[in-house]
């Protein structure tokens, strides 16, 4: 496992984003009624916003099927595809249609459906708390748990580097 915690992005384009594991700890919470909900860090939403300011284009990619993902989505003001199947097909006709190049593309993922599209983008990365079936890729990672800030802290990353 590459544990790079100093990678330098440079030309980021599009910086993709998984749900369950990155913006939420994993842990999903039903009530009585059957109905789901989840817990999400309130850090991310001012990352993304920044990122919006420096004209990066953020976008929630998520195989999860339930409409707490576009809730979350419409609320941070960011755009959201959930119930993908194959992430890594989806990511190149998202950066074929936008005119994106997946070098200059980052994915922030946690578990093995991640997998298509962190082996495609220019920057792959995890969240601390990655799922062990990622141990043996080359990917980058974060310091953060997933649903503890982890989207702040790579937006954070990413404009920090487009300062420098």
């Amino acid at each position: 496992m590459k544990t790079v915690k100093k990678v330098f992005f440079e030309n980021i384009e599009l910086v993709g984003l998984d749900f369950d594991g990155v913006f939420t700890d994993n842990s999903v919470y039903i009530d009585s009624s059957g109905y789901e909900s989840v817990k999400c860090s309130r850090l991310d939403g001012i990352g993304l916003e920044r990122l919006k300011e420096a004209n990066i284009h953020a976008v929630i990619i998520s195989s999860e099927k339930n409409n707490l993902v576009q809730h979350r989505a419409k609320k941070l003001n960011i755009e959201c595809y959930n119930g993908i199947e194959d992430k890594g097909h989806f990511i190149s006709q998202f950066c074929k249609k936008h005119n994106y190049h997946l070098k200059n593309c980052i994915f922030l993922g946690n578990d093995i459906n991640d997998l298509p599209i962190l082996k495609i983008v220019g920057y792959p990365i995890l969240v601390n708390d990655f799922h062990n079936s990622l141990k043996d890729y080359d990917f980058y990672l974060l310091d953060s748990l997933g649903g503890n800030g982890a989207v702040r802290e790579l937006c954070e990353k990413v404009i920090s580097d487009l300062n420098s």
